[in-house]
């Protein structure tokens, strides 16, 4: 059944064509939004767009690329008017012990994580400044709310994220623009196939789904989130509730 508090909105959702992205692409189009999926994975985005048309485009787009970043949204705007919402959502992740981590490493997973979340900010502020507002959705990780064994360059820039949220909704709250992160935890998806739930302790017992998190996507996308900025959602079954025991 679909709704329709976010009709007539558009929504940029970037590492939409897999995943958590798609399950928060097709979560804001339920909702009723034009949802503009933008990724690097031509063939899987474009087949989301073909299954959620009319209301979809698919768009390439590195994110750590200047030039495609103001391309997509000047196209955008140009064509559906605005830019209401925008997930920042793509991300890679990589590990390795430190004396082995190297500086490859390092750049790969901030240039994405980081600097293509910036980058997707900056591109969107002067749209929606215009417009009056917009919800800006920075997806962090619980990686952004402490430390795990050999994830240096994710855990930085999952903080990264969480403070660049913070600044940001400081900043750009009297345009009515809000912004705020979210922080999954152990979500069964590709990235994560590796990683055995039974190393870690969640309280509700199971790993998360992406449709456990599309909920959350949606409500800050819309007006129930109203007077929600520079706030963080744990979305991760209670996992950093506790303190662990050995």
């Amino acid at each position: 059944m679909t709704g329709t508090a976010l009709e007539g909105r558009v929504a940029l959702v970037t590492g939409a064509s897999r995943g958590l992205g798609a399950a928060y692409a097709r979560a804001l189009h339920a909702e009723g939004a034009h949802v503009v999926i933008a990724d690097v994975r031509d063939e899987d985005g474009t087949a989301l767009a073909a299954e959620l048309a009319p209301r979809a485009w698919y768009r390439h787009l590195d994110v750590t690329d200047e030039d495609g970043w103001s391309a997509l949204v000047d196209e955008v705007v140009r064509s559906l008017g605005a830019v209401d919402v925008l997930v920042n959502n793509a991300g890679i992740a990589n590990a390795a012990p430190i004396e082995h981590y190297t500086r490859a490493k390092w750049d790969a997973v901030i240039a994405v994580n980081l600097t293509g979340t910036f980058l997707g900010c900056r591109a969107v502020s002067v749209p929606m400044k215009a417009a009056g507002g917009g919800s800006i959705i920075n997806i962090s990780s619980v990686e952004g709310m402490r430390g795990s064994v050999g994830l240096h360059g994710y855990t930085a820039a999952k903080f990264g994220v969480r403070g660049l949220t913070k600044s940001l909704a400081v900043e750009l709250g009297p345009s009515g623009i809000r912004v705020n992160s979210v922080h999954p935890g152990l979500i069964l998806t590709d990235m994560t196939a590796r990683i055995d739930p039974a190393r870690l302790d969640i309280p509700l017992g199971r790993p998360g789904t992406p449709e456990d998190v599309a909920g959350t996507i949606v409500f800050l996308a819309g007006d129930s989130s109203r007077f929600t900025s520079g706030d963080e959602f744990v979305v991760d079954g209670g996992m950093i509730t506790g303190i662990p025991h050995r």
